[in-house]
């Protein structure tokens, strides 16, 4: 059976309540709930059941050692053009993006074809559908000095997503630790 792949990190029940109070505002916004709010490191998409199985397996060999990640500000894609997620946004963090190159690597190296897109760390918090510009301008303007409290990272999760009417419905397939590699 196949299924359709993420890879994530969520924040912390304090983040998320902080980030639920992004969620309103704005109008034909379709607002992520707030157990659904997460950091994607990878889309992977849709695979067979082999493939899952080896994916999961192969996560099971990423090294790298817990960090700390800050939400900051808030923004939307596309950059240029009519608006369609509105976002918040991800301290700059090296370790992170460290984490998510070891898993893109991993991935290519199992012959996964992943898109080729730079790596932008947000939460989405919304998908709009014909919301004015305008209107999108004036919640960025009120909500862009937003800033999340800190929190550790100490695992990352390998989600299936199945999509339905009302968006799409996480499941939790593996969560994976980080740690450090004593032996390097």
């Amino acid at each position: 059976m196949n299924k359709r792949l993420f890879i994530a990190i969520d924040p912390p029940a304090a983040v998320r309540k902080q980030l639920a109070l992004l969620c309103c505002g704005l109008p034909a916004a379709r607002w992520v709930s707030s157990d659904q709010l997460h950091l994607t490191l990878c889309f992977i998409g849709e695979v067979d059941g082999a493939t899952f199985l080896d994916l999961r397996e192969a996560l099971t060999e990423i090294v790298s050692a817990p960090f700390d990640l800050r939400v900051q500000g808030v923004g939307f894609f596309p950059p240029r053009g009519q608006p369609r997620v509105v976002w918040a946004g991800i301290e700059r963090c090296e370790p992170l993006m460290g984490l998510q190159r070891k898993i893109v690597t991993r991935l290519f190296r199992m012959g996964i074809e992943l898109e080729n897109r730079k790596y932008t760390p947000h939460i989405t918090l919304a998908r709009l559908q014909h919301t004015p510009a305008t209107k999108v301008g004036k919640y960025l303007m009120g909500n862009g000095l937003f800033s999340g409290g800190s929190f550790t990272v100490d695992h990352f999760i390998l989600y299936s997503s199945v999509l339905g009417r009302k968006g799409a419905s996480h499941c939790v397939e593996q969560t994976y630790s980080l740690w450090r590699d004593e032996s390097a």
